[in-house]
């Protein structure tokens, strides 16, 4: 098969006005276009960078929701209330509670929506923090990001949307305090765009060290698991019409990211989720691996060992197809045998054995009396060959951003709504709290881009 290839419009063709201008390219924005054109709206999508998809192309685990019909099909019983206390739980208690409520109640028809379009994310898995499997993705178990952003990126081609590459958003232009279009810097010069809404949907700034130096200084020398264009541009232009910034200091480091050089890549939470343990160089157990991101990433830090070891066997391979590219690039260790495995990474290889024999009993009992883990049991590690990650805490996701309503629209310095402009994803801040839960970003830019897409229909209706 033909592997599907996207063509961005040439910047020639950017008309001097559209209904809803979109600013990025993810998944918030490419899900925003695709709703805001189903109810009629005429769209045009801009990104900075020459490649779409932003950071949604690097995530690899899935998206959360409960009640869905997948769930369901596979004897899941969830609800809703969990989800959100657990989530709530996992943001520190300090998530925006109706922008959190509004998240709960549409994940499922989230994941419906994505099926309207011919995006199935059919399997299940489990992320750090939750009691259930809700974490959505395809039933090959490939990595969720580029499968999402291909899918959306395919029905934009089928709708004729424009989306323009190599297009960077300089300045909101403003009528009076309401936002009422755009200044693009694109190949064929400065262009101004009227608009009767404005989406940012640019993602955060974990790959700004300018912003990180500013908001968490502590941080300004860890790696980033972040694409180079993350660098907070919508933060900026939001700031240059008195949009308002909340809780900027939350920037989650993920526990399990490998640096190769220059390179950094993220080992998903689908590796634990499907029965990884952690070990430190002395071949043992230091932590229940699916707490939460802030609680392992701590833990990793607190080993002062450079990092700790990631552990799987065949059998947990076999659930997780980003292994396949881990592997291919050289990140994993391979041992037929858990000694050699040892002898290979370092470690106390009587001490990997027993740990592993521990552990897999732990799973047969449904009992980890050491650490306390509740998930991520379905599999022992006694399939070989047997494989580590050597992995290390990176900056991973800015939790801050833009003070929006749950409709995404941008609240000014004095808490009033700033009219015409809306942002969602990354770029907006509230809905995590102190620390997000894994398989929650990807469900956040399906369901707030689609309320970005409902709203600024809405708002161009009324108006």
């Amino acid at each position: 098969m033909a592997k599907f290839v996207f063509t961005p419009k040439d910047s020639s063709e950017i008309a001097e006005s559209y209904d809803a201008v979109i600013v990025g390219a993810g998944g918030t924005g490419l899900t925003a276009a695709m709703q805001a054109h189903e109810l009629g709206l005429k769209v045009a999508v801009f990104e900075k960078n020459e490649g779409l998809g932003g950071n949604t192309n690097k995530a690899s685990s899935g998206m959360n929701a409960s009640e869905s019909n997948v769930q369901f099909a596979q004897g899941i019983i969830d609800n809703k209330e969990d989800f959100y206390k657990e989530t709530l739980k996992g943001g520190g208690l300090l998530n925006d509670r109706d922008m959190l409520r509004y998240f709960v109640d549409h994940s499922a028809v989230a994941i419906s929506w994505l099926e309207d379009h011919g995006i199935d994310l059919t399997d299940l898995t489990i992320t750090g923090g939750m009691s259930k499997k809700r974490a959505h993705r395809p039933a090959s178990m490939a990595p969720v990001g580029g499968y999402l952003v291909t899918g959306l990126l395919k029905k934009i081609q089928e709708e004729d949307i424009p989306v323009f590459n190599k297009a960077k958003v300089t300045k909101l232009v403003q009528t009076g305090k309401a936002v009422t279009g755009i200044e693009v810097e694109t190949e064929s010069g400065l262009k101004k765009v009227a608009a009767k809404a404005v989406l940012l949907a640019s993602g955060g700034f974990g790959a700004s060290k300018e912003m990180m130096k500013k908001y968490r200084p502590d941080l300004v020398d860890y790696k980033t698991t972040n694409q180079a264009g993350a660098t907070g541009d919508g933060l900026k232009l939001a700031e240059a019409v008195d949009a308002q910034l909340m809780q900027m200091e939350y920037v989650q480091v993920h526990p399990t990211a490998q640096t190769d050089g220059a390179r950094t890549f993220l080992i998903g939470e689908a590796v634990r989720g499907e029965g990884a343990i952690l070990v430190n160089r002395a071949g043992k157990r230091f932590v229940n691996e699916l707490n939460t991101r802030k609680i392992v990433s701590n833990a990793i830090t607190g080993l002062n060992e450079d990092g700790a070891y990631l552990i799987f066997d065949q059998g947990i391979r076999d659930h997780v197809k980003a292994v396949e590219f881990y592997d291919a690039i050289g990140l994993v260790k391979h041992g037929a045998s858990l000694a050699e495995l040892a002898s290979e990474i370092g470690v106390d290889s009587s001490n990997l054995e027993a740990t592993v024999k521990t552990w897999n009993e732990a799973v047969k009992a449904a009992d980890d009396s050491e650490f306390g883990r509740t998930t991520g049991m379905d599999r022992g590690i006694e399939k070989g060959p047997f494989f580590a990650i050597h992995v290390h805490p990176a900056i991973h996701y800015t939790m801050g951003g833009i003070h929006i309503t749950p409709e995404t629209k941008v609240l000014d310095t004095n808490g009033n709504v700033i009219t015409g402009l809306y942002a969602a994803g990354e770029v907006s801040g509230g809905l995590h709290g102190n620390n997000r839960i894994g398989g929650n970003s990807i469900a956040e830019t399906v369901i707030f881009g689609r309320q970005a897409g409902i709203q600024m229909a809405k708002f161009i209706r009324e108006n």
